[in-house]
């Protein structure tokens, strides 16, 4: 009998490739369930199965916008369930809105329908209603998967689903190819239904680790409504640019962040605005009153999930560490090369910090004088050419 507590009794499962995976004290297992790999053990792994060979006879699709040319997690979970679910005679096609520049086939899609007008900058929700109409048509999917965020996403699937009269799930925590459930009465029960046509997927509700690779064909399609982009019923306002510094850490999308290695706040922080990051700190330079206590990152402090990060003399101890877990990109710059930051982060810069800093600075500077110098002989040029005309 296992005795042990779970962490968080409303969410006791992941759905993977071998069903519900039950999670118990901070660790996951299944029955039978194979060792995990060491970190660097995926270089050696073989490459994976087609999910399926066979002609496509039915479809399900998933439709998710892009940032900056990627899908996010929440994105890549709802389009791993719905490669869990389908069979051998279905095929997974996934709709993108925005540039994608990502793998399609190692998500587990077999089509992908990138629709580029579509810009994350670009506020047009009926136009994105239609396309998600005409791709439905083009397809004929059983059912229609998108996350449940905040973002678009979210609000995509409710617009369609109230245009097309569809049926629809949402916060959809679990699933499986005959029905859909949902948390219902505070959390304390769960909801289940059949597979509706449209399933709004709750965050962390799939494993997105597929055992498998979709085909991956890239579909040159044009959506007729192209032009309309630009003419929608909706007035779109634009994006107010602000400071970065103005923004919650929780909201930023790229952040700079010091540890004890960084002693010249001030060259710190004037690195932050050249490159347009929000700011964010250590606790032990937070501890040393080099930094508010509202810059702190970590398991005390914010937990944040920006694109880029860059951690300056951050050694990464554990609690900082579950504070940046869901950051895209971590940068660290360090002189520790086996520091904890250094096994998390993407890129590792084996130097000095303040070093770096001072660095960066100056070549921010250089670059600002040689931009500088182009625009006043353009300038100059005109006025040349002005003057003998």
């Amino acid at each position: 009998m296992n005795t042990l507590k779970r962490i968080d009794p409303r969410r006791p499962f992941t759905v993977t490739a071998e069903g519900l995976r039950r999670i118990t004290l901070g660790a996951t297992g299944v029955a039978g369930a194979q060792p995990v790999n060491l970190p660097g053990a995926a270089h050696h792994e073989p490459p994976k199965p087609r999910r399926t060979t066979a002609a496509p006879q039915r479809a399900l699709l998933v439709a998710a916008h892009a940032d900056r040319g990627a899908l996010d997690e929440h994105a890549r979970q709802t389009l791993a369930g719905a490669a869990l679910i389908a069979d051998a005679s279905t095929e997974v096609v996934l709709l993108v809105f925005g540039e994608f520049s990502g793998d399609a086939a190692a998500l587990g899609a077999d089509k992908l329908v990138a629709l580029p007008m579509f810009d994350r900058r670009t506020f047009a929700p009926l136009d994105e209603v239609n396309a998600l109409a005409a791709c439905v048509a083009a397809y004929a999917p059983m059912h229609v998967f998108l996350p449940d965020n905040a973002t678009g996403d979210g609000d995509l699937g409710r617009r369609y689903a109230a245009a097309a009269n569809a049926s629809v799930a949402t916060h959809v925590v679990e699933l499986d190819g005959a029905h859909v459930a949902a948390y219902i009465h505070a959390n304390t029960a769960l909801a289940v239904r059949a597979l509706p046509d449209v399933v709004l997927l709750a965050p962390n509700a799939v494993e997105p680790k597929l055992p498998f690779v979709g085909a991956g064909e890239r579909v040159e399609w044009r959506f007729d409504g192209d032009a309309a982009v630009s003419r929608s019923a909706v007035r779109d306002l634009g994006i107010d640019e602000i400071d970065a510094a103005q923004l919650a850490l929780e909201e930023a999308d790229f952040i700079v962040s010091a540890g004890n290695g960084v002693s010249d706040v001030p060259a710190f922080e004037r690195l932050a605005s050249t490159l347009g990051a929000a700011i964010g700190a250590s606790r032990v330079a937070v501890d040393d009153g080099r930094f508010t206590r509202d810059k702190q990152i970590g398991a005390t402090g914010k937990t944040v999930e920006a694109s880029v990060y860059i951690a300056f003399g951050i050694s990464g101890a554990v609690q900082h560490l579950q504070g940046i877990k869901s950051c895209r990109h971590v940068i660290a710059v360090n002189l520790d090369a086996s520091a904890p930051i250094a096994k998390r982060a993407n890129l590792t810069v084996v130097g000095d910090a303040q070093e770096t800093i001072a660095a960066l600075n100056e070549a921010a500077a250089a670059a600002r004088s040689a931009r500088g110098t182009s625009t006043a002989l353009l300038n100059s040029t005109a006025v040349a050419e002005g003057a003998l005309a």
